[in-house]
């Protein structure tokens, strides 16, 4: 069989297929510390799988509106306009399998053959394949721990040109946790509104999992004269601990989210009819879940964060929201291991870590950030504690290469 050119361009998630590697050694016997995992260890609160059964009870197993219930449509405009003071009508909005094929079916609906999209880097690892499976080209535009992980104008200027349709802003961010304040935003958007062929697509997956003052921003309430050229796109995964259930969505112009749910309505036809009716209750229901999880990552934020920045070799910034840490490990590049092989980039560190010391996390060039690891603290204090004593072992078991 020959395969589309489309495929062929891309490449199978990084993070998957390390998770992936993790269950076969774990299905071989061997006991590993995976920082690897991108989602919530703790179950979906039990209101929201109430709401989900009783859902089903009551026959809602039918086909749903392409664009989602009237009554998850209602609770996300609201949620929006609590939380943003963003005003949106339901042809503003849609509803797919998770944020993840929201973004790729806006992908889908924009972009042409030689069409650009400005992917900041560190970026989820996804975005750039995204684009290329979407016949775009990803302009891929470092931005380095010294400024925070973040675009700046200096930097977003020079990459935008008359073939840019949209730049990607993921805040607060994954794999590094870093998130934009409202003068960074503002700033931003001075540039992108000298550039009204441009769209912003803004990822906000980890919006409420926040250890900053005040609530995450976005750009579209921040800058209200870019309202009309963000896409703002969210949902219940990682807030509400239904990474499973893939129920996200996306809130922006009426002709784009138009082109969004012709794409859908061909391809999916629409969300299951039981992860919405269990996404109105998360939406809707109590708040406390949401404020206990964030106070436990925090605690293990602030653990982690101090394990790492101790051992020799590493150092790592606090995130600002998410939970993970990009850990920085240039200074390990060029020793030897005990077994006498040269460490010469990120990709054979993660490697010396899962062979040597069990520990599973992520290299950082899957994110455009070589010399770096990724390692999720969406896992107990006492596995994070153990895994970062033995990632202390096999740095100290480094040495200098003769």
């Amino acid at each position: 069989m020959k395969t589309a050119a489309r495929v062929r361009r891309i490449k199978p998630s990084p993070s998957t297929a390390a998770a992936q590697r993790v269950r076969e050694l774990k299905s071989q016997g061997v006991t590993l510390y995976d920082l690897t995992v991108g989602e919530p260890d703790f179950d979906t609160p039990a209101h929201v799988r109430s709401a989900a059964i009783r859902a089903i009870e009551a026959g809602e197993t039918r086909y749903t509106p392409v664009n989602g219930t009237p009554q998850l449509r209602a609770a996300i405009s609201r949620k929006l306009r609590d939380r943003h003071g963003l005003e949106y009508s339901d042809s503003q909005l849609t509803v797919g399998g998770g944020a993840k094929q929201v973004i790729f079916l806006a992908l889908m609906a924009t972009l042409d053959h030689g069409d650009e999209v400005v992917v900041p880097a560190p970026y989820w690892v996804s975005y750039p394949d995204m684009v290329l499976a979407n016949d775009g080209t990803p302009v891929i535009v470092p931005c380095p721990e010294s400024e925070g992980f973040k675009l700046t104008p200096g930097r977003l200027r020079p990459a935008l040109t008359d073939r840019t349709r949209w730049v990607i802003l993921n805040t607060p961010g994954n794999p590094t946790g870093a998130a934009y304040t409202e003068s960074e935003l503002r700033a931003l958007a001075e540039v992108l509104l000298d550039h009204p062929h441009v769209m912003v697509l803004t990822d906000e997956i980890y919006d409420e999992i926040w250890y900053g003052d005040g609530r995450s921003r976005s750009l579209a309430a921040v800058e209200p004269r870019l309202a009309d050229r963000v896409f703002l796109t969210n949902g219940v995964s990682k807030t509400y601990a239904m990474t499973g259930w893939r129920l996200g969505y996306g809130a922006g112009p009426a002709d784009l989210v138009s082109a969004v749910n012709t794409l859908q309505s061909q391809i999916s036809s629409c969300p299951s009819s039981i992860s919405q009716a269990a996404a109105v209750a998360a939406l809707t229901g109590p708040q406390e879940f949401v404020t206990e999880t964030v106070r436990v990552y925090r605690g293990r934020r602030d653990t982690t964060l101090k394990l790492v920045n101790d051992i020799p070799h590493l150092s790592c910034t606090a995130p600002a929201g998410g939970f993970y840490l990009l850990v920085n490990c240039a200074d390990v590049i060029g020793l030897r291991t005990p077994d006498g092989e040269l460490i010469e980039n990120d990709e054979q560190f993660t490697g010396h870590l899962l062979d040597s010391a069990q520990v599973a996390v992520i290299h950082g060039a899957a994110y455009g950030a070589p010399g770096y690891f990724r390692i999720s603290f969406a896992t107990s204090t006492d596995v994070l504690t153990e895994a970062c004593a033995r990632i202390a072992t096999a740095c100290a078991a480094l040495t200098p290469a003769v």
